[in-house]
């Protein structure tokens, strides 16, 4: 998906939203949990339930992995599924990829070309030759880790150089020489706040992917005051546990349905 279809999708359906695929079969509703085929039965329920309000989905690989063949299976059909039946969706592996470059090469041909996704999150700190080989794929994107949401982002993010640059400046700036802003996205918290400011001003044109909404506290308000483009939004604002697992009841599809569209409801009036 280009930039022109997803700024498209996102004036059309009025909203910015990411749902994160989060699921961890420790915290399914019971009635998911003992059935048959878990992961993939309650992933189907939510995609059902909050592809009106989104237009984007984030499984984090993590939660698939640690199940090991199953849970890639489970990953695998997930995706297929979104494809199939929700083909304007924008799907992110966060995966947070980096290695030596024969490695990342390998990282990008299995995400890129093998599960077709639109974008993975890949992690910046061994430099361009461990990024590049992700970039170049037609209608993919790069989403580099910059300013996360995590507490202890602050302990290297915000080192400053003898210049008194923050390191992610730093990554944004370097690494806007390997690809724009028709390829290249970065990660940055919801939780940072004003530094979204400080971010629109090294990164004016490139889209935000924005952990940290809902369950971390960040401010949906505050992040589009500070970081939405007039006219192109360049924000995609991920919510993933206050979604998913907004009840632990047979309830649960509705009660993430419902807190989607509160998001929605909300971005549409911020879009405007």
């Amino acid at each position: 998906m280009n930039r022109k279809e997803l700024i498209e999708n996102i004036r059309s359906k009025g909203s910015f939203l990411c749902v994160g695929l989060d699921t961890d079969p420790l915290k399914l509703p019971k009635h998911i949990a003992e059935g048959p085929d878990p992961i993939f039965t309650f992933n189907r329920a939510i995609i059902d339930a909050t592809a009106p309000y989104c237009v984007a989905y984030k499984p984090n690989m993590a939660f698939y992995e640690s199940f090991g063949a199953a849970g890639w299976d489970a990953l695998e059909r997930t995706i297929a599924y979104i494809k199939t039946n929700y083909p304007d969706q924008f799907i992110i592996a966060d995966a947070k990829r980096g290695d030596i470059g024969n490695t990342s090469k390998l990282y990008a041909r299995s995400f890129f070309e093998h599960l077709d996704v639109d974008a993975i999150t890949v992690a910046p700190y061994m430099g361009e030759d461990s990024v590049t080989p992700f970039l170049g794929y037609d209608g993919k994107w790069v989403i580099l880790l910059a300013l996360t949401s995590n507490k202890g982002s602050h302990d290297f993010q915000l080192i400053e150089n003898t210049a008194g640059t923050p390191l992610f400046e730093t990554v944004i700036e370097k690494s806007s020489q390997w690809a724009g802003p028709e390829e290249m996205m970065y990660v940055v918290g919801a939780t940072q706040g004003r530094m979204f400011e400080h971010i629109r001003r090294v990164a004016p044109k490139s889209f935000l992917l924005v952990p940290g909404v809902g369950a971390q506290g960040g401010s949906l308000e505050e992040v589009c005051r500070y970081g939405m483009i007039p006219g192109d939004c360049g924000l995609l604002v991920n919510s993933s546990r206050g979604i998913i697992y907004a009840s632990s009841g047979t309830d649960f599809a509705d009660a993430a349905a419902a807190e989607a569209r509160k998001l929605r409801d909300q971005m549409a009036a911020l879009l405007k």
